[in-house]
């Protein structure tokens, strides 16, 4: 199935307003699609502040996405142990780490020739 850009836009947006509806930090947009073989096109990076945390994070993902746009996830992980959670969106891999475990994995450095769009956190 082929996805136009502005439904990736619209799912981006989607997966931002669920990760900020339960807090998540610092959240990151990476477009990797200048980048020749990668796996998906868009990576979202954010973290959360414990394992409850990064799972609550993913879940209003999830939970959001599927209200409001009809997508269910193709693939996760991560959530056994809460410290880097992974949704697999097809185009959009989305990131939900812990701290610690994003600041080793450093994934904004590891695709730093990528564009990468930080989100500025709500009030």
């Amino acid at each position: 199935m082929d996805v136009t850009q502005e439904e990736t836009e619209k799912t981006i947006q989607t997966i931002t307003e669920g990760i900020r509806k339960v807090k998540g930090k610092e959240i990151v947009h990476i477009d990797l699609t200048t980048i020749n073989h990668t796996e998906c096109n868009y990576f979202i990076v954010c973290h959360g502040t414990s394992n409850t945390h990064t799972g609550a994070i993913a879940e209003s993902i999830e939970e959001n996405v599927e209200k409001n746009l009809g997508i269910t996830v193709f693939h996760k992980e991560g959530y056994q142990n809460g410290i880097w959670i992974l949704l697999d969106y097809g185009d959009i891999m989305v990131h939900v780490f812990q701290k610690w475990s994003r600041d080793f994995y450093d994934l904004e450095q590891l695709w730093a020739d990528a564009k990468i769009t930080n989100i500025k956190e709500e009030a």
